[in-house]
């Protein structure tokens, strides 16, 4: 059975924490405090649930940010 929904975990920040936090504010909607508060928390999850598609968008926009990431 092929998987439908997956988990974006923020693994680390990369080198450039602040456009990792506005990429993580800009895909949550979450406030700056709660945005930067996951990052400095990583490995965290971003999104939760959500379809392949979706899932590899979001990595693909923290990736350019510089942070690694992982789909569960």
């Amino acid at each position: 059975e092929e998987k439908t929904e997956f988990d974006v975990i923020l693994k680390t920040t990369g080198t450039n924490k602040i456009a990792t936090i506005k990429v993580v504010r800009e895909l949550t909607g979450l406030g700056l405090k709660e945005a930067k508060d996951l990052v400095d928390g990583a490995p965290k999850p971003v999104k939760e649930g959500v379809s392949k598609e979706e899932a590899e968008e979001v990595k693909k926009k923290i990736e350019e940010a510089g942070a690694e990431v992982e789909l569960k």
